[in-house]
């Protein structure tokens, strides 16, 4: 019999949670059992759409533990929080998924790593496009060898921004954007905003998975914003491997965003091979591989994905089911890669110049 599992969502400053736990309401071997955040307005479209009751609401998080008794843990804080927030709950010993990027800092994600360690922690780091079947297409084709050895990344990853959608990509106004900004974490610097933080981490991180655990030797980086804001919300990051370069763009403020119409760049990841090339783009219902055999290139429909590829509460139940280790880009190994290229892209920024890989 499969084990159950009881979830708590603990922290909503990330609009990923409400479609987190609405995962996890849908596993049949899942129940959601407790809400967690401060401000309580922030909990109130969950607890509507997952039909709880008033008792299953807390505002303080041991609390929150002490009472439900949940068996694993969504947690969805501000990235600069991230670290602070492992250590909180890993004494507890129960499964974690934090929303993605993994940290703020390469800092931040060893401290994560630690406390996990420390209390035999399994943490995953969600990735939301890992579960895209277009980009799950293309990995298994480079698995089979369809393109030989990857040797170019190339991620265009980014959105109008990250207050025009809340949970469920439900849209809001453009007046209720500019009143948000302000008071938004995706806009302060110390909580790990702007959308090298927000968007870099996708593209570094898939991009090791598809580049099968290789780091960069160094990293050049380069941002830009609007005037009056403290973060960014265009970056360009170009990696060098002992082997070529990769390059990997962020942006806040796409023409549409890529779930409703793709913008031009379209977002998502072409991959060169030694043997072919393959373009993957977010929710496209093919990829586009190109090859000896067919040079001009041709169309190949995605996957049908199924359990436990669908998405992060499938994988992670699964794994801790079987008592198997996370693995790719949820890994925290593979993320703490992407973390490294994350924190020498900023540094490289800030200081306008090449710098080798950090950490």
């Amino acid at each position: 019999m499969n084990q159950r599992f009881r979830v708590a969502g603990i922290s909503f400053e990330h609009m990923h949670m409400g479609d987190n736990l609405r995962m996890a309401a849908e596993h049949p071997d899942c129940e959601v059992v407790g809400l967690c955040d401060v401000d309580r307005s922030r909990m109130l479209a969950a607890q509507s759409d997952l039909g709880l009751s008033d008792k299953c609401l807390f505002s303080d998080w041991k609390h929150c533990i002490e009472e439900s008794r949940p068996d694993l843990l969504v947690v969805c804080p501000a990235t600069g929080d991230h670290a602070i927030w492992v250590e909180r709950l890993a004494p507890f010993g129960l499964p974690l998924l934090i929303e993605k990027p993994m940290a703020a800092s390469l800092a931040d994600a060893d401290r994560m790593l630690a406390a996990c360690a420390q209390h035999d922690v399994v943490m995953a780091i969600n990735w939301p496009i890992v579960w895209v079947a277009s980009h799950r297409t293309a990995k298994r084709m480079v698995d089979e060898g369809c393109i030989g050895q990857v040797i170019e990344v190339h991620h265009y990853g980014g959105n109008r921004g990250p207050l025009w959608h809340t949970a469920g990509k439900r849209e809001i106004s453009a007046a209720e954007v500019e009143r948000g900004k302000p008071t938004s974490w995706f806009y302060q610097r110390d909580k790990g905003g702007g959308s090298m933080l927000d968007y870099l981490g996708y593209g570094a991180t898939i991009g090791t998975w598809f580049l099968d655990g290789a780091k960069p030797i160094e990293v050049t980086a380069v941002t830009a914003g609007a005037a009056g804001l403290e973060v960014d919300e265009h970056s360009i990051t170009v990696a060098r491997y002992d082997f070529g370069l990769s390059k990997f763009v962020t942006r806040w403020g796409t023409y549409t965003d890529p779930w409703t119409h793709q913008p031009q760049p379209q977002c998502g990841f072409i991959l060169v091979g030694t043997a072919g090339t393959i373009s993957s783009f977010d929710y496209a219902s093919t990829i586009r591989l190109q090859d000896a055999e067919h040079p001009a290139g041709r169309d190949i429909p995605v996957d049908t994905l199924a359990a436990p590829t669908q998405n992060p509460i499938q994988y992670l139940a699964d794994r801790v089911q079987r008592g198997l280790p996370v693995d790719g880009p949820l890994s925290p190994e593979i993320s703490r890669i992407g973390q490294q290229i994350v924190d020498t892209a900023y540094h490289s920024a800030q200081q306008k110049r090449t710098l080798p890989l950090m950490g």
